[in-house]
């Protein structure tokens, strides 16, 4: 697994997440044998603003350049554990438009069921909410 600690050097705005303050942490964990990825969000005081989760393709990394594609589906965690599926129109459209095969669709859907298994039994990296 790769982890990523970064920290947003200014203030954005962001469609689905709001406004996200400058000195916002994030850590984000990419599997090299996993069809997701997980960014955990804190606030800049430290408590946590929220989990945003990709569906992709495994990553390759090459020691400097991770890389990976989107599939679109998402799920967005409040620091509650609450969780909303987002984008599910979008990878059924991208999944007509550049013929998804069965296979690609399938192992997509085990990673959400697998990404809202690890949310409900708060299995890492969603084990804590400070």
């Amino acid at each position: 697994m790769l982890v990523l600690d970064g920290e947003f050097d200014s203030e954005i705005e962001h469609d689905l997440l709001g406004k996200i303050a400058c000195g916002t942490h994030s850590l984000e964990y990419y599997w090299l044998d996993r069809w997701y990825n997980v960014f955990r969000f804190s606030q800049p005081t430290g408590e946590l603003r929220n989990y945003y989760c990709n569906v992709n393709v495994p990553p390759t990394f090459n020691g400097a350049v991770l890389s990976y594609v989107d599939l679109d589906l998402d799920i967005l965690v409040q620091p509650d554990f609450s969780y909303q599926l987002l984008d599910e129109e979008d990878f059924e459209r991208n999944a007509r438009l550049y013929a998804y095969d069965d296979e690609l669709r399938a192992n997509a859907r085990r990673a959400l069921e697998e990404l809202v298994a690890m949310i409900d039994t708060r299995a890492f990296p969603f084990t804590d909410a400070s």
